[in-house]
């Protein structure tokens, strides 16, 4: 089973990640955002300007390729579940993953978590981002693309408690047979 855990940066994913770690047997958080870090780190300057002027690590070609081949990997060589929680707005990268793990495990969910702008901010003040930063600069874009286009199942986490989240996505995934 693969568990896509989406939404804005601030609004609850790797809270959320690593309580699904607690609830589902024989899982294992995989954060794409890794692959991202990797691939900035070795893909030479001149090259990356070539692929992306966004300096969005998700723009460069190899970065959703990758995403979707060490999922594969990981639960080829380890058998578990994986918990993905990643920031994901173009619906065309969104497509791409979400059809590549469904070709890995038919077992695959994707939830978009959403709350409000303010509170996006709120959440990201309190866990030390810096005003302006590349958080903050991309909850606007991220809030809009996800009311845009068809991201699946939404959450909406403003007014509700983490319990309460958890519930819903193993309800979703039938976790509760």
């Amino acid at each position: 089973m693969i568990i896509m855990i989406n939404g804005a940066f601030g609004v609850g994913k790797t809270t959320i990640a690593n309580e699904l770690l607690k609830e589902i047997k024989n899982s294992m958080i995989y954060d794409p955002e890794e692959v991202g870090f990797m691939l900035r780190n070795i893909i030479p300057e001149h090259t990356k300007r070539l692929e992306t002027e966004t300096g969005d690590f998700q723009d460069l070609h190899l970065w959703k390729e990758l995403t979707v081949k060490v999922a594969d990997l990981l639960i080829t060589k380890y058998q578990n579940h994986l918990i993905v929680p990643m920031t994901i707005r173009n619906p065309n990268y969104f497509h791409y993953i979400i059809n590549g793990f469904k070709n890995i495990d038919k077992q695959t969910y994707h939830f978009c978590l959403t709350a409000s702008q303010d509170t996006i901010y709120e959440r990201l003040r309190e866990r030390g981002e810096e005003e302006g930063n590349w958080c903050f600069q991309q909850t606007e874009k991220c809030l809009n693309a996800f009311k845009e286009n068809n991201f699946r199942e939404y959450i909406d986490t403003e007014n509700i408690d983490i319990t309460t989240v958890i519930d819903n996505i193993k309800e979703k995934i039938n976790l509760f047979r």
